[in-house]
């Protein structure tokens, strides 16, 4: 970008060395996962390591730094014009040729970039796989979980549940499911549907559901949400839309779930399957992200390798009839995501990623 341009120049004929903490992690201006990443790591860190990271918006004057681009996105925007003098990681969530001629393009383009990076942290195995199968080289790899807030998030009280469908008006014979994410174009109201995000797969779901005789509600939080709220209109699917002011917000909304929906066909967690597991929310989700790391089908939730909506209604019914037996479910899917609690991950990031490249000279 132009505005590293300048900088650049600056630190090449060493009138600028760099200021700040020794590890710079770049987030985005948007309040959504990359920003909430990168914010946890640095303050977890920061109180076992005081001063050692910092998050930034604007890292076009870093220099002589560890930088941390919390997207792979961000690295090709930024980092082949910033000074040389930095070592620079990048996160890689996501994404697969089959997406689409631009993602594969973008993809293309990274790959060409791979060896100005030092490390490349994939949250998921099935990531960490296909970035192998593309020349990655092994050494360059770390694979660390996106991270989740275990004491935020956690399994309600009857009296927590009850409180939360009063809170949204939900009567307590409804069976809840829910979608905590953006699946439309941009940032409106999101009639046209991103579909990388599986809005359709989502509505054919709760549609099957009802045609089953499950008295479903929806449960949808997050902006472009409009090409869901007018399907699910037209099948008769009653639903709830609320807006949160800050992501701490979100745990009530998951107080009110029996069930949360992954219907993505491509993910790079998503931080909703931690959270949800977190609050002993079972999920059923199509084979992306993080989900074939932490769904034992049957134990911790259900995991579907088609995109088939009555396919995933089908495993939801399997699920809500196990629950209605006893919690195990829920205390199971809870113990499996406690491993990726924040500060664990932050101590990963900083023993794995940061550390060695700090001792590398």
């Amino acid at each position: 970008m132009g505005a590293c341009i300048p900088w650049r120049i600056a630190a090449a004929s060493r009138l600028w060395k760099g200021e700040g903490a020794p590890v710079q992690f770049a987030i985005e201006n948007a309040d959504w996962a990359i920003r909430w990443v990168g914010e946890h790591i640095c303050k977890e860190i920061n109180i076992f390591e005081p001063g050692s990271v910092e998050v930034t918006v604007s890292p076009e004057r870093l220099s002589n730094r560890i930088v941390h681009f919390g997207s792979q996105y961000m690295w090709l925007d930024w980092g082949v014009h910033m000074p040389r003098g930095n070592k620079f990681v990048t996160s890689f969530f996501h994404g697969k040729r089959e997406d689409g001629p631009d993602v594969s393009e973008h993809i293309d383009r990274f790959l060409q970039s791979v060896p100005k990076l030092s490390t490349i942290v994939a949250a998921a195995g099935l990531v960490e796989r296909r970035l192998l199968s593309w020349g990655v080289p092994r050494e360059k790899l770390i694979r660390i979980p996106i991270g989740v807030d275990t004491e935020a998030f956690n399994i309600p009280s009857p009296e927590e549940k009850r409180d939360a469908r009063n809170r949204f008006g939900i009567s307590p014979e409804r069976v809840v499911v829910g979608s905590f994410q953006k699946d439309g174009i941009g940032w409106g109201d999101g009639e046209e549907p991103k579909f990388i995000k599986g809005p359709d797969i989502l509505v054919s779901s709760l549609a099957k559901l009802k045609q089953l005789g499950v008295p479903v509600t929806a449960f949808l939080t997050g902006p472009a949400r409009g090409y869901v709220k007018k399907e699910l209109t037209r099948l008769g699917v009653p639903f709830v839309h609320t807006y949160i002011k800050n992501h701490s917000e979100l745990s009530n909304c998951y107080h009110a779930l029996d069930i949360y929906f992954v219907t993505s066909r491509e993910e790079g967690g998503p931080m909703g399957l931690m959270e949800s597991m977190a609050s002993g929310v079972p999920v059923v989700s199509t084979y992306v992200g993080m989900a074939p790391d932490l769904i034992a089908d049957g134990l911790t939730g259900g995991l579907v390798e088609s995109e088939d909506g009555c396919e995933i209604a089908a495993k939801a019914m399997q699920l809500l009839d196990r629950t209605k037996q006893d919690n195990f479910i829920q205390i199971e899917a809870r113990k499996a995501v406690l491993h990726a609690g924040w500060p664990a991950v932050a101590r990963e990031h900083w023993l794995k990623v940061y550390m060695p490249l700090l001792n590398d000279g």
